[in-house]
């Protein structure tokens, strides 16, 4: 760009405060911005950075609810879309092209490794999209639609991925869900939903769960045939949204036990927690348990045209069961994504994630849990390789905390945090039943001196918010 093409854009670029608003005026307000008072405008990325239009660096600790694992910016990815644009930018999703092949094959390949069963790929654009072809799948099988979620669980925002989210403002305002789930309490053992404690409770819930089962009366099943009136089970084998609850290992194996007694399918939503968030390819690899299908998407481009979809058992979506036309999404398997997603299976194929992100997340845990001895505020803290959760407390250590959540976040966002020697800012996600748990999902590449620079950050943050409170 020339010195006078770079003047002209200097006076044509407007300024945040033009820009919000012109937002305020055309920009719907049904998405996610305004949950905040003061919206940030970003400009570029980064690693594990995000700027702003004044070039103040954010350190993202939540990396797009974990769709950027790799990083922002990543090289090696945005390298494969740059010479797919060039190739093959664009083509019917009636039509085929090596990538989509190979992606599929890849991600297969891995599933029927790890978990000896064979099965097939379907993909989609979004994760609730993939949710509601999981759906699909589940209802052709089965010939039923009643489901089991968790409380706290969340899979989407459509019509059908909304009535097996236990949040009810999601569904609120858009009539009567006839066919929502039927939602079971989750193992989320810091706040039991029974009042029990972890080391006495011998899995307490999950014996309330199986007492549905013994009587036709308690409306599950028909005790006389063994058939239940539920074809599935909606499983997050760590919560995302719920605040990156972590499953106790006995009980998913306990509860795949149950289901299969009752030919009721596990369906593991992988959205979130998938591709190395954990430590492991899928999250439900820490479980022992094989679930019927399995939904992921996210991280499998990176955050760039999306691409999401669904593993399924050869006996649920075989040629023969599951046809030509059983579902179709226009820009399902778009070759940009499908490229970015064979690149992204290289990279897990040529890294150590699996050492390097318990490692990374055993870390950073050490370092949270430092802080928390320092501040009674800090309730429970806990991970499972770099999906990491703090709950925000009053002083007991337990009440929930939303106004300090609250405010942390927001000081975060202003940009004017000082540690590491300059202004800067701290990107963080909250989550949680009460939305006092902040779900921190950082780079897979993120380093230990970010990691200092996120605790310093963050602590700084926390006591500018005890000032204010």
């Amino acid at each position: 760009m020339t010195q006078k093409h770079k003047d002209a854009d200097i006076k044509t670029r407007m300024s945040d405060e033009e820009l919000l608003k012109l937002e305020s005026k055309y920009c719907s307000w049904g998405d996610t911005v305004h949950y905040v008072e003061h919206p940030n405008i970003f400009e570029r990325c980064k690693g594990s950075c995000l700027y702003d239009r004044d070039g103040v660096e954010f350190l993202d600790l939540q990396m797009w609810y974990s769709a950027g694992n790799f990083g922002y910016n990543n090289e090696r990815i945005n390298n494969v879309l740059k010479k797919q644009i060039d190739r093959l930018p664009q083509l019917a999703c009636q039509y085929l092209h090596e990538e989509k092949i190979r992606l599929a094959a890849k991600l297969a390949q891995r599933v029927e490794t790890t978990f000896e069963e064979k099965g097939r790929i379907h993909f989609n654009v979004g994760g609730s999209q993939a949710v509601e072809d999981s759906l699909k799948l589940v209802r052709k099988h089965t010939g039923r639609s009643l489901m089991f979620a968790f409380m706290g669980g969340y899979h989407g925002r459509t019509l059908g991925a909304s009535a097996i989210t236990s949040s009810f403002r999601y569904r609120e305002h858009y009539g009567h869900f006839g066919e929502r789930a039927n939602f079971i309490p989750f193992p989320y053992c810091f706040r039991c939903f029974y009042g029990k404690k972890r080391d006495t409770c011998n899995m307490y819930c999950l014996k309330q769960f199986e007492k549905l089962f013994e009587t036709e009366y308690y409306g599950v099943v028909d005790r006389k045939t063994n058939v239940c009136e539920f074809a599935a089970f909606y499983v997050e084998a760590v919560q995302g949204t719920g605040g990156y609850q972590v499953a106790p290992r006995e009980y998913l194996s306990g509860l795949k036990k149950i289901l299969d007694k009752y030919n009721v399918l596990m369906v593991d939503d992988e959205i979130q927690m998938g591709f190395f968030r954990t430590g492991k390819f899928l999250s439900i690899e820490h479980f022992d348990v094989t679930p019927d299908i399995i939904v992921f998407g996210k991280a499998l481009t990176n955050g760039m045209n999306p691409i999401a979809g669904i593993w399924a058992k050869e006996m649920l979506i075989s040629p023969k069961v599951f046809g030509p036309g059983s579902t179709h999404s226009t820009f399902s398997s778009n070759p940009q994504g499908t490229a970015m997603g064979l690149e992204v299976m290289k990279i897990i194929e040529e890294s150590d994630f699996a050492t390097e992100v318990p490692r990374k997340g055993k870390y950073f845990v050490s370092r949270l849990k430092a802080l928390q001895k320092k501040y009674p505020q800090i309730g429970d803290v806990d991970g499972l390789g770099l999906a990491l959760r703090m709950e925000m407390c009053e002083k007991d250590g337990y009440t929930p905390n939303k106004k300090l959540t609250d405010a942390i976040e927001e000081i975060g966002l202003t940009g004017k945090l000082t540690a590491g020697g300059k202004h800067r800012g701290l990107v963080l996600d909250v989550g949680g039943y009460y939305k006092n748990v902040f779900t921190m999902a950082p780079s897979l590449y993120i380093t230990e001196k970010e990691i200092d620079l996120g605790v310093d950050l963050f602590e700084e943050a926390l006591k500018l918010a005890l000032k204010r409170s």
